[in-house]
C-alpha cells in the first residue's frame, strides 16, 4: 500500500469515529494503536470463523482483483469481512456474526498489527467493500470444499 493509500485508508476509517480528527491524531501518535469504531455507517462487518474464513478469502481473491477490507483477530480464530452497511441486519448465515448499526469494532491502524488484530486486506481508502452476495457464494464454495475434504461430500 502506498503512503497515499495508507493515509487515505486512515481518513476513510476514522471518518466514522465520533471525533475523526482525534482518531487520526491518536493513530499518528501511536501507529500501533487501535480505535473502537462504530459499524453501520460506511460499512458492516461479517465475522466468520477462521477455519471457514481463510478458504473463503481464497475463493474471493480468485474471483476479484481486490476484495474489501478483511481483518483477522485473536489467534486468527475469526475474520471480519467489511460489507455494505445494513448487511449485518439482513444476514441469516449460521455461525456468522454481523456487526452493524449500534455496534462497535476494534480496528488497528492500516499497516499495523495490534494485540493479535491485523489486516489481511487493508482498506485502500476508496471505500471498496466486499459484495455480500459474492461473499455468500464464496462461503458456500469454501464450506463445500471443506466438507468434501473432510469426507462429508
Amino acid at each position: 500500500m502506498t503512503r497515499t493509500g495508507a493515509e487515505a485508508a486512515v481518513v476513510w476509517l476514522a471518518s466514522v469515529a465520533p471525533d475523526p480528527r482525534a482518531c487520526r491524531r491518536e493513530w499518528e501518535r501511536n501507529p500501533q494503536g487501535m480505535a473502537l469504531l462504530p459499524a453501520g455507517r460506511r460499512w458492516d462487518v461479517l465475522l466468520v470463523p477462521g477455519e471457514l474464513g481463510y478458504p473463503t478469502l481464497d475463493v474471493l481473491t480468485r474471483l476479484l482483483d481486490r476484495p474489501g477490507p478483511v481483518l483477522a483477530d485473536f489467534g486468527e480464530a475469526r475474520m471480519g469481512f467489511f460489507v455494505l452497511p445494513g448487511t449485518a441486519a439482513r444476514w441469516v448465515g449460521t455461525g456468522i456474526r454481523g456487526v452493524g448499526e449500534g455496534t462497535w469494532i476494534v480496528v488497528p491502524r492500516p499497516g499495523s498489527t495490534v494485540g493479535g488484530v491485523r489486516w489481511l486486506i487493508p482498506p485502500d481508502g476508496s471505500g471498496t467493500l466486499t459484495d455480500a452476495t459474492l461473499l455468500e457464494l464464496a462461503l458456500h464454495e469454501a464450506a463445500a470444499a471443506r466438507g468434501a475434504r473432510d469426507g462429508g461430500g
